[in-house]
């Protein structure tokens, strides 16, 4: 039965802990609905779609996001994959060229370096904060190494000061992967404006979300210009707005581009979502470092390290490593099953290690040419990444809507841990 001092597990038929009715996600409030009227009314569905007299707002949003982060510019695209693709593709990355990847991130860092030609190099994570070590990502540069892909993962900030560091050292450029982190800051500085470029997804799990869509952000004015072509087809935006009617884009050409652009719909859901992300941020970080806080007093769960230099964190998951004594030496992934069962939420273990991921597999793609060099340096499993096939075991994420609720949701959330700790001998191992 399951049964300790007639207490048993919600999997297990038991009642949860917490049934309560969690926010939603993505948001959207009666100002969404208007400006996507605005949109469809507007006969310009898409940049390559004539000039209407207007700002187009995949424009404006670029210009907000820019000013956002304080810097001069912005590329907005389809997706967050094709976000890396386009900054890859600027920065000189093609076929032979090394890119360090994190060993535990979301395919697209692995599969946007692999589909341009370059060779994605998994680096073994920093156990504290789930990161691309420093230290690992110093021993794995070589002559051929062309970028460095730090991606801020979950709820922190990768070693900032150390990365830039290297990137001097060695004049390789810093690509930020900042999906998982709209906001957060190192020194009162946003990320994503430490490295050249700085990349985001907008797919609908993002702290700003408008399904799907990306952006690139840089200093570099010519980086910028290749961006947008890249995102779309050799063109870029005039200089001059043209009369109504006609394209606002010229055809440049100066390098090979694809489609690659956001709709002025997502565009659009962004502009007036982009408005509420720091207050959403702000209760993130409030209720996340009050659960944090709980499960570390408890000894069954602690957060992941936070530096001294992120004055402003944002949560994409509440991520924990759990303590594995407390569970009964059970790992995350049957964990995170029980807890899904006590919150009516989906909890999940961090993502497989890119060497072990079945998503990645760049050996069944058409990016190479299977020759037995090309099989040996693509091939995954030639990567020992120690920490991040640890990470899989030991940590689990909750979706960033729970963070949304208030100080008594996180206290059921801890008592839901607390709870499958006690019970944790009735798991299966």
């Amino acid at each position: 039965m399951h049964l300790i001092n007639n207490e048993q597990l919600a999997m297990y038929g038991g009642i949860p802990v917490c049934n309560c009715k969690w926010p939603k996600w993505p948001r959207s409030d009666e100002e969404t609905e208007r400006i996507i009227i605005e949109v469809l009314r507007s006969e310009r569905w898409a940049i390559s779609g004539c000039y209407t007299g207007v700002k187009p707002y995949e424009r404006l949003f670029a210009e907000a996001f820019a000013n956002f982060h304080n810097v001069p510019f912005c590329v907005p695209t389809a997706s967050g994959s094709t976000s890396l693709s386009i900054a890859l593709e600027a920065l000189g990355v093609n076929r032979g060229a090394e890119v360090l990847v994190p060993g535990l991130t979301w395919v697209a860092c692995a599969s946007s370096v692999a589909a341009c030609g370059g060779i994605p190099i998994l680096v073994d994570i920093d156990p504290d904060t789930l990161c691309m070590s420093p230290d690992a990502a110093r021993l794995s540069i070589t002559e051929h190494t062309a970028a460095i892909m730090l991606v801020h993962l979950f709820c922190t900030v990768g070693n900032l000061d150390e990365f830039i560091k290297i990137s001097r050292e060695t004049n390789i450029p810093l690509i930020e992967d900042c999906s998982q982190a709209h906001g957060a800051s190192w020194n009162r500085q946003r990320v994503g404006t430490f490295g050249k470029v700085g990349t985001f997804s907008m797919q609908q799990s993002k702290v700003l979300t408008s399904g799907e869509g990306g952006a690139v952000i840089t200093s570099d004015e010519n980086l910028y210009d290749l961006m947008q072509q890249l995102r779309a087809d050799g063109r870029r935006y005039l200089k001059t707005p043209p009369e109504p009617g006609f394209m606002e884009l010229e055809e440049v050409g100066d390098i090979q581009g694809r489609n690659r652009c956001m709709s002025e719909f997502h565009a659009a859901v962004l502009l007036d979502r982009l408005q509420h992300l720091e207050e959403e941020n702000r209760l993130r970080e409030k209720n996340g470092e009050f659960l944090g806080e709980l499960l570390k007093t408890s000894g069954i769960a602690k957060t992941l390290h936070r530096y001294s230099s992120v004055d402003a964190r944002t949560y994409y998951h509440f991520c924990v490593r759990l303590n594995p004594d407390a569970f009964s030496g059970r790992n995350s992934e049957v964990v995170a099953k029980a807890l899904t069962a006590e919150l009516s939420v989906f909890v999940e273990p961090v993502d497989q290690p890119l060497n072990k991921n079945r998503l990645y597999n760049p050996l069944k793609s058409s990016w190479i040419d299977k020759s037995s060099v090309d099989i040996e340096l693509f091939d995954p499993s030639r990567f020992k990444l120690p920490n991040a096939e640890k990470a899989r075991e030991e940590c689990l994420t909750i979706p960033h809507k729970i963070l949304l609720s208030d100080a008594d949701v996180m206290r059921n959330i801890a008592k839901a841990f607390e709870k499958v700790s006690r019970l944790s001998m009735h798991l299966p191992l």
